[in-house]
């Protein structure tokens, strides 16, 4: 079923879903991970890092809409705040929460700003995103540069860190075209066993005035996904003054 809607939409976000008996009764499943499970992945945060060259390193592989994230996250952005450039590795990343997205990208940024629009069916935008004026977390300004490493993975709200970034000129985006997925789903209950996840809205950039649905994210610099790291290492240190 799920081929079908595909072949008919080309939206990647759509698909059926079975659901075991014991959830059947949840509506508008999250099919994001939550408590234990998610704790016990460490939120998706897989490394954090200072490489040689004074350059901060952070790879998560989903952007969760939880305390414990954001704490995670904050210790993450602590780590690499007396850093030179940050790297974040988004190639594995599959998507996850704009409030998230949100709440990392407020440390790149000295004030409020307008990262994503939401509209619904109609054009009408019924919610905006700008970063957080009370971040509490290490703010990181324009001198330090920012890269996003990207894969034909990076999926949903991590091309939407990424578009956001590059639109915004803020980061350096290296690695391969994204996926290509802009419409945030939400599920529909279909009998006991069954849940059709649908797209009822789209991404709306403030700045290009679209989003990157169907095409997904070209990088700045393109390279295969394996390399994205290394070129961006030599990027950021060709701008930070260290010598390759």
């Amino acid at each position: 079923i799920t081929d079908d809607f595909l072949a008919v939409s080309h939206d990647k976000h759509i698909g059926m879903r079975v659901q075991p008996p014991a959830s059947a009764t949840q509506s508008q499943a999250a099919h994001m991970p939550s408590g234990n499970e998610a704790s016990s992945e460490n939120y998706y945060f897989r490394k954090v890092e200072r490489l040689d060259g004074n350059i901060g390193y952070i790879k998560f592989d989903l952007f969760l809409d939880d305390e414990g994230a954001k704490e995670t996250a904050l210790l993450a952005l602590k780590f690499v705040a007396n850093t030179k450039a940050i790297i974040f590795d988004l190639r594995q990343n599959g998507g996850g929460s704009p409030e998230m997205i949100r709440f990392i990208t407020s440390s790149l940024f000295d004030k409020p700003t307008l990262l994503n629009q939401m509209m619904d069916r109609d054009s009408k935008i019924v919610e905006e995103y700008t970063t957080l004026s009370d971040f509490a977390g290490p703010h990181f300004g324009p001198d330090i540069p920012i890269f996003v490493l990207t894969s034909n993975r990076t999926f949903s709200g991590a091309e939407e860190f990424s578009y956001n970034l590059k639109n915004l000129k803020r980061a350096t985006i290296v690695g391969e075209t994204t996926g290509g997925g802009a419409h945030p789903v939400r599920g529909e209950k279909i009998g006991e066993r069954f849940e059709l996840r649908v797209p009822f809205m789209r991404a709306h950039n403030p700045i290009t005035k679209t989003n990157w649905e169907g095409t997904g994210v070209e990088p700045d610099v393109k390279v295969p996904a394996d390399k994205a790291l290394e070129k961006a290492l030599e990027l950021a240190r060709s701008k930070t003054g260290k010598p390759k």
